[in-house]
């Protein structure tokens, strides 16, 4: 199982790399068919604060993952006007999870994925999503069927527990954010974060 997280330069270290610890808690329970990965246009992205990444993979293999997380930055009006970049990201979501947090959002619409479906942004980002023709909801997560939005910098634990729910079970999406919850509120943590997902996973079934 694999699952690509999409990371341009001018990155939020939030967007990727809380996704990125959280959801390889998976493989460190054991699971060794399960592969996260930052996935970059180039070999090395900075992010909005100066912290440079080597990604793991390409944009090419991103598109044949499992699963494709896109994480949000400065750049990413710019990323959405670089057909070089664009027309690499063939994602499918009749075959993939697709999640997009906050900006990543606005490359959903970009790249055609979003229709008419209701979605979630940050507060900065939200006047050029709609502009982009998408129906922004003032909530942190939203699923339709295999697509999952965002909202908000620390919104990254939705995007994870959704994508383990819906790869792995209910089980181990509820282990994860456990083991990644604020010690003395780990129940409060997980039953918030849980419903949110389970609220949209009964919509599909």
């Amino acid at each position: 199982m694999h699952i690509a997280i999409l990371t341009f330069d001018g990155f939020n270290e939030l967007d990727s790399l809380i996704a990125f610890g959280m959801l390889g808690r998976i493989r460190l329970l054991g699971d060794t068919d399960w592969r996260v990965s930052i996935a970059s246009p180039t070999p090395r992205v900075t992010s909005m604060n100066g912290l440079t990444l080597d990604a793991h993979i390409g944009l090419q293999e991103a598109c044949s993952a499992d699963a494709v997380l896109i994480g949000s930055g400065m750049k990413t009006r710019e990323v959405a006007q670089d057909r070089s970049i664009m027309d690499l990201l063939q994602l499918d979501a009749r075959r993939q999870l697709i999640a997009a947090q906050c900006s990543g959002t606005y490359l959903l619409a970009k790249l055609g994925l979003t229709a008419q479906l209701s979605a979630c942004t940050d507060n900065t980002s939200k006047p050029w999503v709609q502009a982009a023709g998408v129906r922004v909801v003032n909530q942190p997560f939203v699923a339709h069927g295999n697509i999952a939005t965002a909202g908000g910098c620390l919104a990254s634990h939705y995007l994870s527990a959704w994508l383990v729910t819906r790869l792995k079970g209910e089980a181990q999406a509820r282990e994860m954010l456990h083991n990644f919850a604020p010690v003395g509120e780990k129940d409060l943590y997980v039953d918030r974060a849980m419903s949110h997902v389970l609220e949209h996973e009964s919509a599909v079934a």
